[in-house]
């Protein structure tokens, strides 16, 4: 393993004289385009990481942030392994029980982003992604005996399901980027999910250059990121990036409780020339039911109206207020006239719904009163009897200490 110098560990590495070089580094980070093509939490099985530490020229992880603000790689393709565990149910069915009138997996609905892409939030998928700049992107999430493709090819988006053999359809021919093939905030790659991680890297963060390794096939160096605050879910963010290019390869997130990792996410095969114009081309199948962007949100709000009984207690939820700062930042959201979540037995919660959220629950009490702990191994929230919402990726206590601080 080479030898590689760090960073500051409190993170100041850019302070001085390359003092805001890394804070600007860090705010123009701009994803290859394959990251625009899907935006989930996502994960690698370990196995694909590591063949060898190559021995590589010493890098700071100042410089090394610097190398992957200034890569312009934008042509690519490549096969991503995805395992993501953070201690929640499988999303794919649970997601189906709040669609109004089970639409979950029938017809065109199993092909629209905003529901199929849920799935990548837990469990172990495998992606094959190409990009040919920002217009030019196609990501496929591959099962067993299916696929699931999202394909944008200039202002033409589609998404196209072969199990149901659906397709979903929109243009942008404004170029405004308002049909994306993914929701916002689902990344599908490790630049996608590093930029995240790297927004974070002010003054309660360690940043260091950890050795070398080899992933799919290209030398990397090793960008560990560490929150320095107590009361964190998150204990370390570990990005591979490619010494040639920039790019990051790999990315593993592990929670402070300790286990395996909640989020480990890299390339098991990766390709930096250009790829063949046909990757982005699609014609819906024979046979195939066909649903266009603006048909389906019409269909939305008329599903949304129908449900407003079932999500009723949580309109209006307003007067965010920020508590806390990095790592240990904690929402607080004030639901209007103190709604709480409906019951089961009220009829006014999907079956199931009840028992998902019993699983998560811990009862707590404090200076604030009562109250319920949600958790996941990464992001847990605490609602109280009185119908204040604290959210965060922070542990049980820092949730308990910031709603007793905000009185």
């Amino acid at each position: 393993m080479a030898p590689n110098d760090s960073a500051d560990t409190n993170g100041t590495a850019a302070q001085g004289a390359g003092g805001v070089g890394r804070r600007k580094a860090v705010r123009y980070i701009v994803p290859v385009a394959v990251a625009g093509v899907a935006a989930a939490t996502i994960g690698l099985v370990p196995a694909l990481a590591s063949s060898g530490d190559p021995d590589l020229p010493k890098i700071t992880a100042q410089e090394l942030i610097e190398r992957i603000a200034a890569s312009d790689t934008e042509q690519l393709s490549g096969t991503v392994k995805i395992t993501t565990d953070l201690g929640i149910p499988s999303l794919g069915g649970l997601a189906g029980s709040f669609v109004p009138d089970g639409a979950g997996e029938k017809g065109a609905a199993s092909a629209d982003p905003q529901k199929k892409l849920t799935e990548l939030a837990s469990g172990t998928h495998t992606l094959r992604v190409a990009a040919d700049g920002p217009d030019k992107q196609r990501v496929s999430v591959l099962d067993d005996a299916s696929e699931y493709s999202l394909i944008r090819n200039g202002d033409q988006v589609w998404a196209y399901d072969s199990k149901s053999n659906a397709v979903h359809h929109a243009e942008d021919k404004a170029g405004r980027g308002e049909h994306r093939a993914a929701p916002d905030g689902v990344p599908t790659t490790p630049k996608a999910l590093a930029e995240q991680a790297l927004k974070t890297a002010d003054g309660t963060t360690s940043v260091t250059v950890d050795g070398t390794a080899q992933v799919a096939g290209r030398d990397a160096y090793r960008l560990v990121i560490k929150p320095e605050q107590s009361g964190s879910t998150i204990g370390s963010v570990t990005v591979a990036v490619d010494a040639e290019n920039g790019v990051p390869l790999k990315f593993t997130l592990r929670p402070s409780s300790g286990g395996k990792a909640a989020i480990d996410a890299g390339f098991t095969s990766v390709d930096f020339t250009k790829p063949d114009a046909s990757s982005f081309d699609f014609t819906p199948p024979k046979g195939a039911e066909v649903t266009e962007a603006d048909e389906a949100e019409g269909r939305g709000k008329a599903g949304a109206e129908k449900a407003k009984g079932d999500l009723s207690a949580l309109e209006g939820m307003n007067g965010m207020n920020v508590i806390g700062k990095g790592w240990t930042t904690v929402a607080e959201i004030k639901t209007p006239d103190g709604a709480t979540l409906p019951s089961e037995g009220s009829g006014e919660m999907p079956a199931g719904a009840q028992q998902f959220l019993d699983a998560l629950g811990d009862k707590v009490t404090g200076k604030f009163g009562s109250g319920t702990v949600f958790k996941t191994r990464l992001v847990n929230a605490l609602m109280t009897d009185d119908g204040r919402v604290y959210v965060g990726a922070v542990t049980k206590d820092a949730l308990v200490n910031a709603a007793n601080t905000a009185g």
